[in-house]
Order: C-alpha cells, then structure tokens, then sequence
C-alpha cells in the first residue's frame, strides 16, 4: 500500500504541474471544452484512487469538484468566475493534502467546509484562492518515458558486451595487475549498473493482478457461478513490458478457470463440494525465473474430450491419438483451432485460446505447464524471464563451434564415460540411457550437418513437448549474455533464438531446445522415451512395441518396455548347452531363444528383454519400427510364445507372449553348465569360488553326482586335476606365465569358463 501511495503521490504531483498552465488559460477562457476536459479528468481520476487508498478528504473534495464540473460539461451550469474561482481553491487544496500526505505531516480541515460551499450555484463568491501555504518537500523520484528506458537498457547491453571483449583482449594479452585490478573495478561497476537499470523497469506484478478480482466476479455472474478467489505474491517485481505481454494470456487463462473448470454450484453440491469455486492465483521467482500458478479446484481438463475433438477437427487421426501417452493427450489442449466447446459462447467455443496463450508466453521466452487432476481441479504455470535481453546461458561445442543453451532449459549434464550411462540404437532411433532412465538422443552435430558421431557429453534437456538428451562435444562456460534477434533466414530455420557476442569477440548463435528437437525429427508422441511414464495397459490405453523380422522370416512385434536394448553380437559367440542355447559375451552367460538358425559367419542382433531382475536374449534377423499396437489383438491358441495376431499397417504381426518366454528360459538347477570344483583342502573354492560361478549361471560341485556329467573343472595350479575334463588352473600369485588364472581375477575366470564351455582353445595337458 505504501507503493502505491508515493505512486499515486508522484502521478497526481505531475498532473497538477502540467494543468496549471490549463487552469490559467480556462480561467480566462471557460467555455474552452478541451480545458475543461483535462481539469475534469484531474479530479475524476483523484476520485477514483482516494476510494482505494482510503483518503476520504480528497475523495470529498474532488467529488464535489467533479459535479459542479459534470454540470458545466452538461450544460447545466455557466463557467463564470465565481465557480472558476471555486475550482481553482479546490484544485490548489488537493495539491496541499499531496504534498501534506507525501512529507507525512497533518493539515487542518476546517476551510474545506467553505471550499466546497463556494462551489454552490447561489454561493457567495470567495476570494482568489492565495498560493498554498505549504511547502512541497523535494521529489526523490521522477517518470520516465518507456522508449528512454529501452534506450537505456539497450546501452547497457552494449557496455556488458564491451566489457566481455575487453576481458577477452586482456585474458590475450601479458598479465598487468593494475589493469587486471581496473577490469575488476569495471566488471563490478558494470554488473551493478545492469542491475540497476533493470530495476528502472521493475514492476510489482500486483499491478498485474489489480484488475484480476472483479474480472472474476464480473465473469462468474455472466455464467451464474460462484468464485472465491485468493492473490498471492503481488509484490513480486518483473519487467513492466513482461507485466504487459503477461496480461492478455492471463485473463485468458482465469476466464478458461472460471468457464470450463469450475462446476456450477449444483453440479458441485451434487459430487460434494462447496457451491462456490475457489481459484487461486500466485506468483514467486525461481532463480532469474517468475512463476505464475492459476489453479482451480474444478474438474480438471476431460482428455478423453480433447482426443475425441482433435480427431474430429482432423488435427491427429484415431491411430495417432491411441499411440499418445497420457501427457501428449493433454498437450492437445494447446492445439491451434481447437475447442472443447460445442457451441460459441460470450466467453469460449471458437477455436482461439490456449494456443495463443502459449504462443505469446513462448515468445518472450516462457513456458506453459499443466498438472491435471481430474475432478479435482487443473494448475497451469507460467515460466517467464525477469528480463528480455540478459540471460543466463552454457555455452557448448561442436568441433570447432561454439552455442549457447539457456540454462533454464538444462536439467543435467553427464560424461557418457560415466559408468551410469549407456548409449543405444533400437531401429534407427538412438536411446541414451542415464541410470536407468532411457531418453532420446539428439546429435547436435547431426541436426548441424557435421558429421556424427558418438558424442563425449550429454545435456539433460528439457522441452515444453518431452525430455531428451543432447549430445554435443564440451562444455565451455557458463555466461550471462545479451540476446538479440538473429538474421530472417537464420531464424527462419527453428534452431536457433537469437545471437549474441560473449567476451570471446566472436558472435555465437543461442540455441531452441524445443528446435532443435524438430529438426532432429524428435516425435515425442511415438518415441520411445515414453515408455517410463507409459500409464498401465487399459482398454483405452495404447502399448508400444518393437517391430522386428524374426530368423525364420515372420514379423513379429515385442513390448517395447522390455527391450533393454538391441546388440549385435559375433554369431561365434552363440553356443547351445545342453537342450539351451547362451550367448556368451564379456563373460556373461546369457540364456537365448531363437525360432530359426544363425549364419556362423554373420553377426547376428539380439534384443535383450528384461524383467528388471534377469535378462534374455531373443536373436532376430532384423529390427524394423516402433509401432503402437492396436486395442484389438486376436488370440492364437495353442501357440505357447505368441500371444495374439495384432494387424499393423495391414499386415499381421504377431505379437510375443514375453511372459511364457521367462517362463521357458528359467533354468532349472539341473540345466545349469556343471563345473567340478577340484578340492583344493582348504575350503576356499567352496567358501569363496562357487557362490561367484553360481551367481554367474554355473552349478558348481566338489564331487560329480552319479548320473551326471560336469563340463570342465578348476584346480589350484599345485593340485592334479581330472585328465577327462577341460580345467581352468588358478594360481595364488598374480606373477606367472604359465597359463594358469590369478583366482581373485573374477573377470578372468569367469571369461574363461564362457570360453571353455563355447569351445575355446584348450591348453595342453588338458589344462587352461
């Protein structure tokens, strides 16, 4: 409240400076309408902010000004001295009570009975009104035209870019301490003066939210419901352009709340809730960030609607809207021309809302985000920057190119030498997998036309439409910049937001996340990073899977959620065991199913299924697409590891029963590779070996069952092993050329028990 009184302090100080020369001329002239016009004005607005601010002295006296005033406009009264006189006493008194309200100091009430008497059609004339008696303190603050303060702000900007490239030139140049300590001074000097020039353009966002309550009011009666409506975080400050470009999507945003989301009261007596709404609307910075949350506790957003109107509206098909996830269902709320309306209204149904709301938030470089609960309500929050030029970026590289990235927009960065991340391909799409998490991958250096290949860093970014990760060479710096528009043309390929200049002199092009994504043909409806957020399977509810060619020349189809990943693997390296058949790779022994034979001098692709405790492989010919499988699956009877027909495209696809598949691979103890352990009289092969070979996939044995036949054995190098088996030897030291295991090289060992058991070269004697 504060605020807004030295506001209304400094505005009705300046009006009353620039009518005086008005008053003057009026006086001499009273049938000048266009004088009257501005002095009416004057106290009209006077009126309207004492109501507010509570100053009921002004508001009595500009009240009775603003009749007498209204009546000469009208006609009804003759602008003669006597009322001229009257005005002027009255206007001269307003500007006392200013000054007496902006010193903090009392003034005595007792003429103004008789000012506001003197105004009366029959009233005696009053005397001309002497020069306030009370001296104004001085001003500590003045007003500013818009277009200077961009002229200031665009200044600035070039002195922050100045003073990056003279930092540049000195970091080139011999170390001078003093001129090291001047840069210093200057850095300094500069920040805070780009900090207090953004502040110039500061604006408590209450300013903003002023006109919110009776915009409710006025909206919920036009639809005969109820609202309660609770402000929060009024008295953060933003950029007073970004407070305008803010209000044409917000009250958007409050009318959707009060016509679509909130339930008429009997509709809400009926499912029991109060009859009256509640939306609340708040406001708070995050970092160099301000957030804006309108939320309702209304029936939320009915997504099966939206689905149904988008194919209807002919913006997706029935097949593409069964593929979505739940998140992607619900971004179609932002689709252009769409309407959950059936008819136009006084406030909705023709096609033109959200998408413009996110269409304006994203071009001062905001976000829109929706969390929808149904029948409980919808929030939607509105990411915005503080300012439009300076923002925080990570510049990164490519070869010999440098980008810049806004921060905001970074969730992570990650080595993919890390040993938590796994880069992959399923069909042509590439999958980075950062514990555990499987995201797309986008090339940086493929979406530039450089050539790709397998990136060192990896960038967590975050997009309006879904998640993925980056690939891109180093990371360089981390820099305040200023952004300007870039050239048409490069702007016109949806890459990049902007230019800058860093303190390196060299321009640099700041990248769009969400751009980038496009260009890389990122679909973030069919991808596969919606596998980890897929809802369970529902009738309604699409399932992904992996189309692939089968060894013996079917197309089957998998559910992609199993699918770890897609190897290639030598075919040497497929060996069976028994009734079984492994793949034997880094010195795991990998249980196998395959429905045809391998070409032994071919590699062949495994897809390697998991049920997030064991894994198999399951060897294909070729993987195909990620495709969504249809609501209808035909079953096939009798069929142990298919579970139905599903048609894709035309063409059947049959469909693997994944269950019956883990079923059919657990291996029994008895199926299991037999490894005779040689005693060795100590008890360290029992104690410590065995528990490492079993959890391998081994059964491990001191004495061969009878009836049974173990498949090689181990021995300590000092012992005399059995002739008729293949051994491994261990040994107790790590020196020696022999032949024989050091037998705590676990790796080791157990690589050579999967080369022994595939057929691997034996050492003579028998031995390993």
């Amino acid at each position: 409240m504060d605020d807004l009184l030295q506001e209304f302090v400094s505005e009705t100080r300046e009006t009353l400076e620039a009518l005086a020369g008005e008053i003057v001329a009026w006086e001499s002239n009273p049938t000048d309408r266009a004088r009257l016009d501005a002095i009416f004005r004057f106290v009209h607005t006077v009126k309207g902010s004492c109501g507010f601010l509570d100053l009921p002295r002004l508001a009595r006296l500009s009240h009775a000004a603003e009749d007498v005033l209204a009546a000469v406009r009208d006609g009804a009264r003759v602008p003669d001295t006597a009322l001229v006189n009257a005005v002027l006493a009255i206007v001269d008194r307003i500007g006392e009570l200013v000054e007496a309200i902006d010193a903090g100091v009392a003034l005595d009430d007792s003429s103004e009975d008789l000012l506001i008497a003197a105004l009366a059609e029959d009233a005696a004339p009053i005397a001309q009104a002497a020069q306030p008696s009370f001296q104004r303190g001085a001003s500590r603050s003045i007003r500013l035209n818009v277009d200077l303060l961009d002229r200031m702000m665009s200044g600035m900007s070039d002195m922050v870019l100045a003073r990056n490239e003279l930092a540049r030139r000195m970091r080139d140049a011999a170390p001078d301490p003093q001129s090291e300590a001047a840069l210093e001074r200057l850095s300094a000097t500069v920040a805070e003066m780009r900090d207090t020039v953004t502040r110039t353009r500061m604006q408590r966002i209450e300013a903003l939210f002023a006109a919110l309550p009776r915009m409710v009011r006025d909206t919920a009666a036009d639809v005969g419901k109820q609202v309660l409506l609770s402000i929060d975080g009024g008295d953060v400050e933003l950029d007073r352009e970004m407070i305008e470009l803010l209000r044409d999507p917000l009250v958007h945003i409050v009318r959707n709340s009060i016509d679509h989301g909130i339930e008429a009261p009997g509709n809400r007596r009926a499912i029991g809730k109060s009859e009256a709404g509640r939306l609340s609307i708040s406001a708070r910075q995050s970092g160099n960030q301000i957030v804006v949350e309108v939320g309702d506790d209304g029936a939320g957003i009915d997504v099966a609607r939206i689905v149904a109107k988008a194919i209807q509206a002919g913006l997706c098909s029935e097949a593409e809207a069964a593929a979505m996830s739940d998140a992607a269902r619900l971004e179609l709320i932002f689709a252009p021309g769409l309407s959950s309306r059936d008819a136009v209204t006084a406030l909705s149904g023709r096609g033109v809302g959200m998408d413009v709301v996110r269409s304006n938030i994203e071009q001062i470089g905001g976000r829109v985000s929706l969390t929808n609960t149904p029948g409980r309500g919808l929030s939607i929050a509105i990411n915005v920057p503080l300012t439009l030029s300076i923002i925080s970026t990570v510049v990164v590289g490519v070869e010999e190119q440098r980008f810049a990235l806004p921060r905001q927009a970074i969730e992570e960065i990650v080595s993919t030498r890390n040993d938590t991340v796994r880069l992959d391909r399923i069909g042509d799409a590439a999958i980075a997998a950062v514990r555990g998490e499987r995201l797309p991958l986008v090339s940086l250096a493929a979406v530039l036309g450089v050539a790709d290949r397998l990136p060192a860093m990896l960038m967590i970014v975050a997009t309006r439409l879904g998640r993925y990760a980056l690939g891109i060479d180093t990371v360089l710096d981390t820099e305040e910049l200023v952004i300007k528009p870039a050239a048409p043309a490069v702007m016109g390929s949806g890459i990049y937001a902007g230019q800058t200049l860093p303190d390196s002199g060299l321009p640099m092009l700041l990248l769009d996340a969400a751009g980038v994504a496009a260009a890389a043909g990122l679909s973030f409806v069919e991808g596969v990073q919606e596998q980890d957020d897929a809802a369970p399977v529902e009738e309604e509810t699409a399932v992904l899977a992996l189309m692939f060619d089968d060894l013996d020349g079917r197309r089957r189809a998998v559910a992609l959620a199993t699918v770890d990943r897609v190897e290639t693997v030598p075919a040497a390296a497929i060996q069976p065991s028994g009734e079984r058949m492994y793949l034997t790779v880094n010195g795991e022994l990998l249980p196998l199913h395959l429905v045809g034979t391998v070409d032994p001098g071919l590699d062949a692709s495994v897809l390697r299924l998991t049920d997030g405790e064991r894994d198999i492989g399951y060897v294909i010919a070729e993987p195909i697409d990620i495709v969504a499988l249809p609501a209808s699956i035909s079953p096939v009877p009798g069929d142990g590891f298919t579970a139905g027909i599903a048609m894709i495209d035309e063409m059947p696809v049959e469909l693997i029963d994944v269950h019956a598949l883990f079923a059919a691979q657990e291996i029994a103890p008895a199926a299991r590779p037999l490894c005779l352990l040689h005693a060795d009289g100590e008890g360290w092969m029992a104690g410590f070996l065995k528990p490492a070979l079993e959890a391998a996939g081994y059964r491990c044995v001191t004495r061969v069952p009878a009836g049974q036949r173990a498949v090689l054995a181990l021995a300590m190098d000092d012992a005399s092993p059995p002739d008729d088996l293949p051994t491994i030897r261990l040994r107790r030291d790590r020196g020696g050329s022999d032949g024989s295991i050091y037998r705590y090289d676990r790796e080791a060992v157990v690589a050579a028990l999967a080369d022994t058991l595939a057929g691997g070269r034996l050492i003579a004697g028998g031995s390993r």
